[in-house]
């Protein structure tokens, strides 16, 4: 009989965690868990949102997001002395954020004021998972405070991802026939 595989390893059960190539261990509430574990549950709120009813050209946009978080918590999962063999979030990666705002920002139009989630169930998804990169980044901006940031692009990255999963949100709804979204201020007061 095939042995049964083990979906733990057991040593983390003191509060510690390693960082790959540091012999020391850190507890888990350290900064650098924290700030890679908040861009785990980004990463998780992107995967639920594709695996909904979202529009194929949403889903295209978050596999891309989804593997970029994937290479930013192995940057920061290691010793600053660790290279890995995956390319790091660069230049490359924020511009092709701030263009994809740019393109989705033709169809939905110009931020006019501050919108209320839900008038779609993709929109409020793509703004739940907005408010989780948020905290995502206010913790990479807690280590670049402490000069535990190596590669700043990280947090450049993170505050244009913000940006992106606004719009499209809004984007999500314009295809679903919302032309307007519910503004935060009641237009009749």
């Amino acid at each position: 009989m095939p042995k049964q595989p083990v979906f733990y390893t057991r040593a983390g059960d003191d509060g510690n965690t390693t960082i790959y190539g540091q012999t020391e261990r850190i507890p888990k509430h350290h900064p650098r868990p924290a700030a890679y574990g908040a861009i785990d549950e980004a990463q998780a709120a992107l995967g639920l949102i594709r695996a909904g009813n979202s529009r194929p050209r949403t889903k295209e946009i978050i596999v891309r997001m989804e593997r970029d978080l994937y290479l930013m918590m192995g940057e920061l999962a290691v010793a600053d002395d660790v290279t890995l063999p995956a390319r790091p979030i660069g230049r490359r990666d924020v511009d092709w954020l701030e263009e994809t705002t740019a393109a989705l920002g033709e169809t939905t139009g110009g931020f006019t004021d501050f919108v209320l989630p839900g008038d779609t169930l993709p929109g409020a998804q793509l703004h739940l998972a907005r408010t989780v990169v948020r905290r995502a980044e206010r913790s990479v901006a807690f280590l670049q405070t402490e000069g535990l940031l190596k590669n700043k692009f990280i947090l450049q990255y993170l505050n244009r991802l913000s940006s992106v999963l606004y719009v499209l949100s809004l984007y999500e709804n314009r295809q679903a026939g919302i032309e307007s979204p519910t503004y935060a201020k009641n237009v009749e007061d």
